[in-house]
This record gives structure tokens, sequence and C-alpha cells, in this order.
């Protein structure tokens, strides 16, 4: 068998010979980095070494990492190698926060964490997560203020088969971002979010903690955070006081 042609398996064997073979060993890097084989902030090895395990030439290796490193699943450090993506505030912010002051830039949000619950997964929630309805999950209220104002209330839900031993403590006394926290503790790594957003009213509880009329317009934000393989590891519902604030996403920023 030619050379370009070969990987540590079969090609097609899992598409039925449709895709690229590049597309076949992004696969398998997937794979591999699914199963933490290389953790997040390491550095994959070397093209040359990669070309040889799978058995493919440079040029079809870059175009799979290529695809991944767009993916921001990886990144590239000029001079220094290929690394797996980690979450850190920074990524965080750029990436997966998407609310500033009205025509201002990002900053950093100040979260506090008002409650933590376990609960059973209803329709939609099961649904989103790929879970059976009633399964056990956290239920997790934080509000978010921006320069001091209470601005976002999110209501976080997880399945607890993914977060084994998450309490209340892990989760208030982090020294992490929520994603890095997962990431760190449980081996999660959140690679991209799907978001819907719709309109909503204010009932009275999220307007007192918001500090604004019941009753007020706010932006409904609905987000399944998913990890490798398009698996979805948390669902996040926020309502946003877009009186001085706006919905922002640059998706071509690095």
């Amino acid at each position: 068998m030619d050379a370009e042609r070969q990987t540590s398996e079969t090609p097609g064997a899992h598409t039925g010979g449709q895709l690229p073979l590049y597309k076949e060993v992004k696969r398998l890097l997937t794979q591999s980095l699914a199963e933490g084989e290389w953790l997040p902030g390491v550095a994959l090895p070397s093209e040359t070494r990669l070309g040889e395990r799978y058995r493919v030439s440079i040029g079809t290796l870059r175009k799979a990492i290529d695809e991944l490193v767009a993916e921001r699943i990886l990144l590239r450090h000029q001079g220094r190698g290929t690394f797996v993506a980690s979450h850190d505030a920074r990524r965080t912010l750029f990436h997966f926060f998407h609310i500033v002051p009205a025509g201002g830039g990002k900053e950093q949000p100040e979260t506090e964490l008002l409650s933590f619950d376990r609960a059973k997964a209803d329709a939609d929630a099961a649904a989103r997560l790929d879970i059976r309805q009633g399964a056990p999950v956290f239920r997790i209220r934080n509000l978010l203020r921006l320069a001091g104002k209470p601005v976002v209330l999110d209501v976080i839900t997880l399945p607890a088969a993914r977060f084994p031993k998450l309490s209340e403590k892990v989760f208030r006394e982090r020294d992490t971002t929520i994603y890095q926290l997962y990431q760190e503790r449980y081996g999660i790594n959140v690679v991209r979010s799907a978001e819907r957003l719709s309109a909503a009213l204010a009932d009275r509880t999220s307007a007192k903690l918001l500090g604004i009329p019941a009753g007020s317009p706010l932006l409904r934000i609905k987000r399944t955070a998913l990890t490798y393989h398009n698996v979805p590891v948390e669902l996040r519902e926020s309502l946003v006081n877009t009186a001085e604030h706006e919905y922002f996403s640059d998706l071509g920023k690095t």
C-alpha cells in the first residue's frame, strides 16, 4: 500500500472511504486527545514523528493539524511546536464570554456563586446533555458583575456522572476559571460551544439580582459546551441586562 494512503488504522474504516485521508488523521489525533494521550498545555510530538506514526506525508499531517488549530483545539507557537490548548482566564474571556460594555472592549467579569444544588435532569436538559431524563445533575447559579455592576445571571447544569465528587466547596474555592476546573480536575476540555439567543423579560428574582425593574427586557443565551467529538458536557442559560451592555463575538480573533 502507498505510504501516503496508510495510517495506524485502515483509512475509511469508520467513514466508508468517503473522507480525504487528512480527515482520518484528524479523527485519530482527536481520539488520542480525547483519551488523554496529550494533556492540555503539552506539546505534540514533532511532525516527523507523527507522520511516521500515521504513515502519511508531512503535507497530509499538516492539513489535519491545521483544522485542529483553526478549531482552537491545538495552538501553534512559532519555533516551539504545536500544543494542546489549555483554558486560562484569557482564553475563556476571548473565546467563551461575549458580553461587553456598549461600544467597549472585553473585561474579566467578577463572579459570585449564588447557589449549588443537586437536581434531576428535565426533558430539555436530558436531550441537550444526551443523558436520560431524571439523571442526577448539578445546578449552579452565578451572578456576574462588570465594573462592579450585576449584568449576567447564569444557571449552569452539569451531568453528575461526568463530574464525580464535585461539591460546592470545590466549585467555590477553585482558583481557576470554571472551564479550567473541568480540565484540570476532571480531564474535560471544552473545545467549542453552541449558542442560541432570544429575548426574555425579567421575573422578580432575576430583576432583584440584576437590580432592574421586573418586566425589563433581557437577552437570554442558551449555551451548550462541548468537548471532543461534539460530546455535550455543560448547559448554561444566561440572562443579560443589555441596558448598558451588548453581545459581541469576533470568531476570527486569536
